[in-house]
């Protein structure tokens, strides 16, 4: 054993560098290592979507649309944005984590590409995010959901709701980056999602509500989402309302992707 060690440390050649693929998967694999010795982390994106999905079908189904049934056809993929929207936060606060006790600074030492670091922690939320929206369809087809839009549709909805909390984890790590504790994060982002998932067209159609409350929810970005999801869903989808999806998907990462890197370099 000695005569390893020897031969290990007596070796000069530096290690090669790892790209940036590689140093970004290694930090994704530590965020996955977490989930495996945490598990309890996969309650956001298991127990909550079942629950929100049983809820709002079984109590609300019959008052708004007046059968269960017609109603889950209308509010699966409404439900979906809003459970998966809503955990974008943890990207925020798993980095807020890090910083509190001292991990963010041992990993700014190391000789690796700087952005890996959030590219990793955002590349393993996106397997978060998949994994609710497999549960939410799962339980969606058992209950009676049948999107008309066939497999196809539902895999595109799901590829244009990751692409669009993908862009919204970097308002979390802007903020992460910000705020000086988890429960500050935690209070901020709740003030800006509630909100944007309530007074949108998750839950009803907005031709039901107030001309005023209607303009809000016609240019919410919440909406946008699901009405594109519901399109794909279903089978009626424009390139219009993807369009919009994508832009502004694009328009979030183009503001506040270069602030959060900005802050990560000058982080004190």
């Amino acid at each position: 054993m000695t005569d390893k060690i020897q031969k290990v440390l007596s070796v000069r050649t530096r290690p090669q560098r790892p790209n940036g693929l590689r140093s970004s998967m290694t930090i994704g694999w530590r965020a996955l290592l977490k989930i495996k010795y945490v598990p309890e982390q996969l309650l956001d994106v298991t127990a909550f979507p079942i629950m929100f999905l049983l809820m709002f079908t079984y109590l609300f189904g019959g008052a708004i649309a007046g059968s269960t049934s017609e109603y889950l056809q209308f509010l699966l993929p409404g439900i979906l944005v809003m459970t998966v929207v809503q955990i974008t936060m943890y990207t925020g606060v798993e980095l807020n984590n890090d910083i509190s006790k001292g991990i963010f600074d041992r990993f700014r030492s190391l000789p690796i590409w700087r952005p890996s670091i959030l590219v990793g922690m955002l590349l393993v939320d996106s397997v978060r995010y998949t994994l609710a929206s497999a549960v939410m369809i799962s339980l969606g087809l058992i209950m009676g959901f049948r999107p008309e839009g066939g497999a196809l549709g539902v895999v595109a909805t799901v590829a244009l709701l990751i692409l669009f909390s993908f862009s919204l984890s970097w308002i979390w790590t802007t903020l992460g980056l910000i705020l000086r504790s988890e429960k500050s994060l935690m209070g901020v982002s709740m003030l800006v999602m509630f909100p944007l998932t309530f007074i949108s067209n998750v839950f009803v159609d907005p031709r039901t509500l107030p001309s005023w409350l209607q303009a809000f929810v016609d240019v919410n970005p919440i909406s946008l989402l699901v009405t594109a999801s519901r399109g794909l869903m279903h089978g009626t989808a424009t390139f219009e309302q993807i369009g919009w999806v994508i832009i502004a998907s694009v328009i979030i990462m183009a503001i506040f992707a270069p602030i959060t890197m900005y802050l990560y370099k000058n982080k004190k």
